[in-house]
């Protein structure tokens, strides 16, 4: 039975009524019901109910094998898959003491790199088809499609990747990655120009979302939310410079902030955010080391007792993978951060006050991805 939302029907006024937005609506991006309380177009209240999609994947990955679990990681983020395999192999990483050759690190942090901006891309697609513009998921995906072809070359899989392993990875780089990647760089800062002045400073888009769903920094921070959603308010809270792993410290690269705090500024972190990742991939690639891309792992992996907990950039935010080994080729617990919970609970408090169509666009900004939520 879905969750009843905490609206109280015998006390609504003659001028207020509930509306379900979901968990069928194209704009919830998934099986998302949001439960409104209107008076005419203003929301006076809002609640988020989640579980329509409940896969119970922590407790699949109690039951499988460690290596065995990185394919489980793909399907909570499809748009951040590498991501957050890199979260949990981390994990495991350090319960078992495996020191990861460092072309391994540069090429994870490539892989991740991609990751991201194929995931800002289809955001931006999405968030223009949400508040009416149709035009810029063909922008987008042009270059999109790029980039899937550069890492299916290296991985073999276009949305799911199964990329990583624990210890590093199963092969290099394909012969003709490097080139193609430079490919791709030399003109993708240009087309995200491109997709600012179609959409993102379209007087338009800027009316909408300037003033709308303002997130306070305090409130942000209290709430967990993470990643563009907490910088789009200004806090430069970023693991990749603030909690540096891998070989993340390395590169000189900026964390976007705005100032502005409302929905127009998540907009704009993750514009500059993809051309901060096209220099970190400009760099990894330039300092790429010849190398081995793996570490000699046991065939069959028993971490000694113990517990281990790994965090990663996701381009949602901070994804955590917790994992607890009782010295079986099984962990005992398996238990994930997603960063997409956090900054869809942050909801009710910047809807309420708005107009209905601000909730797509306040949602939109958020840049969710469900089943990450509802595990």
């Amino acid at each position: 039975m879905p969750v009843q939302a905490p609206f109280e029907l015998e006390k609504l006024s003659n001028k207020e009524y509930i509306l379900n937005m979901g968990p069928q609506h194209p704009s919830t991006h998934g099986v998302l019901r949001v439960v409104l309380k209107l008076e005419g177009e203003l929301v006076k209240d809002v609640f988020p109910d989640v579980g329509y999609i409940h896969s119970g994947v922590e407790k699949l990955c109690e039951n499988r094998t460690y290596p065995a679990i990185v394919p489980y990681l793909d399907r909570l983020d499809y748009l951040g898959a590498v991501n957050l395999e890199w979260a949990y192999v981390l994990a495991v990483e350090k319960l078992c003491g495996i020191q990861v050759p460092e072309r391994a690190e540069y090429i994870r942090v490539i892989l991740a790199e991609l990751n991201r901006v194929m995931s800002h891309l289809l955001w931006y697609s999405a968030f223009g088809m949400d508040v009416g513009a149709l035009t810029p998921i063909f922008y987008a995906f042009r270059e999109r499609e790029e980039i899937i072809a550069l890492v299916e070359a290296a991985t073999g899989g276009r949305l799911t990747h199964n990329a990583l392993r624990i210890g590093g990875f199963r092969n290099d780089l394909p012969k003709d990655f490097l080139p193609g990647l430079s490919r791709f760089l030399s003109s993708f800062e240009k087309k995200v120009d491109e997709y600012e002045a179609l959409l993102i400073d379209n007087v338009i888009l800027t009316a909408r979302t300037r003033g709308v769903g303002v997130l306070d920094p305090e409130l942000a921070v209290n709430y967990g939310v993470t990643g563009p959603s907490l910088r789009g308010s200004g806090p430069a809270w970023d693991l990749r410079r603030t909690a540096p792993y891998s070989v993340y410290g390395k590169f000189d690269f900026r964390v976007p902030v705005s100032e502005g705090r409302d929905t127009w500024s998540r907009l704009k972190v993750r514009m500059d955010e993809m051309r901060e990742s096209a220099k970190i991939l400009r760099q990894a690639a330039a300092a790429l080391p010849a190398g081995e891309v793996s570490a000699k792992v046991p065939r069959v992996l028993k971490p000694a007792p113990g517990e281990a907990y790994a965090r990663v950039e996701s381009p949602r935010g901070e994804f955590g993978a917790w994992v607890v080994s009782d010295g079986t080729e099984r962990p005992y617990r398996v238990k994930f951060r997603s960063p997409s919970f956090s900054n869809l609970s942050v909801l009710r408090e910047i809807a309420v006050g708005c107009n209905i169509a601000d909730i797509i666009a306040i949602m939109g900004s958020l840049d969710l991805v469900i089943p990450e939520i509802d595990r």
